[in-house]
Parts: structure tokens; sequence; C-alpha cells
């Protein structure tokens, strides 16, 4: 088969010749890829931010494919089906499992604690096949009222948005949200916010085409933080108390400041960045607020109340794919992924 391989001595991809993945364990299936796309993790990888990342490993942790083997100990799932795979693998055993921290599963291969895997620590889907550990707990069979559009986006971008963004911050009926960053997940955290009835959503971005999407995504203002006067702009919106719940889905320091800036005392910054590097946190002046400050890798536990709601059409989720590809031009998905703002992209659909 063919896959994205990771050169991590160039810090480049190439779409090689690689072996077919074969069931490793019992509870194992192998996935006929039909559709998958590209995540801002795989660009910090590529970016070098990832060092553990070994060479030769095929990136990718999102995708909707058509099972197309079992394993013995699979009873649920059968060649045929229609899944969506889920970025995190879980046992569903493990303490951390049954408590629905899925993305610290202590059965993960490669790296004990750590549920991300795909595209990490085992081979990813970014190719023609993909090995699933834990089927039955990593799989979710679609209907096929969901498109391969709607679809992609469960994998990860909108169960990211929505508990490390939403959930973690604990936004109330009437609260007023702030997202800086306008990518895909940030766009994934307004479009979830709705779900919570706040009464602003205001998306705080550098670009401009971002910004005017991010008002088709639900935001009801939006801010160039670009601008000299930015932070005025935002306390102007909040009657100068500042936002109940301000979100950072870029992955900079500086963005990660702002969010502490913008917050009110006793609000909630919810961070769903990854950050390559370290970041100065202020104690010094954010210790008399009384903020919150939350993080984390996305457990994908909502994957099944997500689905109900996207089956739904409660979540215009196809609205995320602007550009296209087949599998055969996934160099070129990625470079257009990697320049996204010269390319108004936002997810990439390749199948």
């Amino acid at each position: 088969m063919k896959a994205l391989v990771y050169d991590a001595a160039g810090k480049t991809q190439h779409w090689n010749d690689v072996p077919d993945p074969t069931i490793l364990r019992s509870t194992d299936v192998i996935v006929k890829m039909a559709a998958t796309t590209i995540c801002g993790t795989d660009l910090h990888i590529v970016k070098g931010d990832m060092p553990e990342v070994a060479d030769g490993r095929i990136l990718g942790h999102e995708g909707i494919g058509i099972v197309a083997q079992v394993g013995d100990g699979v009873k649920e799932l059968r060649v045929g089906d229609r899944v969506a795979l889920s970025c995190v693998s879980s046992c569903g055993r493990c303490e951390y499992c049954r408590q629905g921290l899925y993305s610290h599963c202590l059965d993960a291969e490669g790296a004990r604690g750590v549920g991300w895997i795909f595209g990490y620590m085992i081979n990813g889907t970014l190719a023609e096949y993909v090995r699933v550990p834990f089927a039955e707990n990593s799989v979710y069979k679609l209907p096929s009222t969901v498109s391969d559009a709607e679809g992609i986006l469960l994998s990860d971008a909108l169960p990211t948005g929505f508990e490390i963004g939403v959930q973690a911050g604990q936004p109330k009926p009437g609260d007023v949200i702030a997202v800086i960053g306008a990518g895909p997940v940030g766009l994934s955290v307004v479009m979830t916010s709705r779900l919570y009835g706040p009464s602003k959503i205001i998306s705080i971005d550098l670009d401009d085409n971002r910004l005017k999407l991010a008002r088709d995504f639900g935001a009801t203002d939006t801010v160039n933080s670009g601008d000299a006067d930015w932070f005025d702009q935002v306390m102007a919106l909040t009657s100068g108390d500042g936002v109940d719940v301000a979100v950072e889905a870029v992955g900079i320091p500086v963005t990660f400041t702002n969010a502490t800036r913008i917050v009110r005392p006793g609000g909630h910054v919810a961070n769903v960045g990854v950050h390559g590097r370290p970041v100065e946190f202020a104690l010094n002046e954010l210790w008399i607020k009384n903020i919150t400050v939350t993080m984390g890798l996305v457990n994908t536990s909502s994957i099944p109340m997500l689905l109900k709601v996207v089956a739904s059409h409660g979540l215009p989720v196809d609205k995320f794919v602007t550009h296209t590809f087949s599998f055969d031009q996934v160099e070129q998905a990625f470079d257009v992924f990697q320049h996204a703002a010269q390319y108004n992209a936002l997810k990439v659909l390749i199948h």
C-alpha cells in the first residue's frame, strides 16, 4: 500500500510504498481508509516539536473507512462496516479508561499513559489501510446520513474543541466566550459553544478571512488581534469586566498570555493549543484574579453525543472542509494545509 511517511532527518513527508498492516492483537481491526485529513499536530511533528516520533512513521490520526479485517476478539464490528476512527485509542479496561480519561490509556502501545498513538507511537491514518487497536472502543459506526465531510470532523477537531475548549471552560447560559484562534479547532469551539447558550461568542484572530468564517460558524463578534486596540475592543464587548471563558486555540506563548489578560476575575482559561515550547505564566499578576486554567489532550468521550448531533444536522460541520484531494495528491494536500492562510484552507479532505 501507499502512505504518507515521516522523514525525521529532513523533517519532511513522502507518499511512499510501505507494507500493508496486519492484525497484531485479537482486538485489532484493519480499516481500508475512505477519507482522512491533516491536523495541526501533524505540522508540529514535521516542525520537529515532537522528536519522539520515529523516522519512517506513517502520519495522521483522523479518518473514515470500511472495516476490511477483524481480529478474533472483535464481536461488535463486521467486515464492511463504515466507521469513523477516534484519534485516541482506548482499551476500555484500565484505571484511566474507566474514568473516561481515554487519552491516558495505560495499555496504549508505545507510550504507557498516552492514548493518542496514531501517527505518533504507531502508524497512522494517512494511508490506504490502517491497523486500529482496541477497535470496539476506538471506532464508531457511521450512519449513511453522515457524509465523509461531516464524519471526518468527529475523529479529532470537533471533540477536541468541544471537550478541551467548551466543556473544560464550563460556560453557563448567558456567558461571554472568547476564542483566540480561528483555525479548525478554534472554530470547533465556536460552533459547539453555541450548545451552551452564551450571550456572546467573540472570535479573535489575525486573519480577516478566518474571522469572516467565524461568523458563519456562530461567532457573534470578531476582533482582529493585529489591531493596536484589540484588547480594548474585547473589553468593550464585555462592559470592561473581561470574558467569562477565554479559550486559547493556537499554541504559541503570546496567545496564551492574551487569554489570561482578557478573562474576568473568577473566569476560566481553557488552553486547547498544542505548545511547542514553554510559556510564561504571570502568577504574580494572576493569583489575585481567582481564575481557573485548564489544558489537556482530548479523550474523545463526546464522540457518540456529537455523532447524534451531526447525524441530525444540528451542527453544519461540513463547512469545515474547504479543499478536497485524492490519496495520490496527499503531498499537495499537506502543502496546502501547511500554508492555510495562503490558500484560505480549513480542513482538507483526502479521499
